[in-house]
């Protein structure tokens, strides 16, 4: 994984997760809440398809970004599944030495 990978999972992971918790802050935010939710929904969004446009589809970046971003985003997903899986293992395996001690 080189160094503008990284940059492309954190970027692409900030907009997400942004998006993401926008959506809970405009759904259960009152007032200020709300417009605060829309804001972050709007920026998260923003920021993602700027950045997907500006490695991917449009290459402006190309000299200096050379990025693929659906495989580095498809990679970052198979890497996190594999995390969440063995984590989900470990927490098992935990479980079960601990309640038949």
């Amino acid at each position: 994984m080189s160094g503008m990978d990284f940059v492309t999972v954190m970027v692409l992971a900030f907009a997400i997760f942004l998006a993401l918790a926008g959506i809970f802050t405009a759904w259960f935010g009152n007032g200020k809440s709300r417009i605060a939710g829309a804001v972050m929904i709007v920026i998260g969004a923003v920021v993602g398809v700027l950045w997907a446009l500006l490695c991917g589809a449009f290459n402006v970046m190309d000299p200096v970004i050379d990025v693929n971003v659906a495989d580095v985003f498809i990679n970052a997903l198979i890497n996190f599944a594999g995390v969440v899986v063995g984590a989900l293992v470990a927490i098992g395996i935990f479980l079960v030495v601990v309640l038949k001690s």
